[in-house]
């Protein structure tokens, strides 16, 4: 267990909002999503499913006085690995979206990986271990 900094919490919280909303839209919008953007309605609303998982547990982490450093590092390594195979996806030929969806994979991953690093700096920025 580590003392999350400050930035820590703030980089976990903004992500929880920005998947929770994602979450909400793809989960209820997926049919609406996948005509605009051309993208398979199951790949949407199932991503929307497990962000709904996701939220809770990285908005848990941020109002935590204490965390796990290595669910914290899980995190990172997840957000690191999503934005990674977002961008494959585009390029695997498993989907066929238009320019809009291509834009909005790509800006969702840009946006992954930038919560990875944010989150990355705030655990390095984090106090040491605290005792169970």
């Amino acid at each position: 267990m580590i003392n999350p900094s400050r930035f820590l919490r703030r980089a976990l919280l903004a992500d929880a909002i920005f998947s929770g909303v994602s979450a909400v839209g793809l989960t209820l919008g997926a049919d609406t999503f996948a005509s605009l953007l051309n993208l398979p309605q199951a790949l949407l609303q199932e991503t929307g499913l497990f962000l709904i998982a996701y939220t809770i547990l990285v908005g848990w982490l941020g109002t935590r006085p204490s965390v796990p450093k290595a669910l914290v590092m899980l995190v990172v390594a997840g957000n690191a690995a999503w934005t990674l195979t977002s961008i494959a996806l585009l390029f695997s030929g498993a989907v066929s979206p238009n320019l809009l969806g291509e834009i909005v994979v790509v800006a969702q991953a840009i946006a992954t990986g930038v919560f990875a690093e944010l989150q990355y700096i705030g655990l390095r920025r984090s106090g040491g271990a605290v005792a169970a």
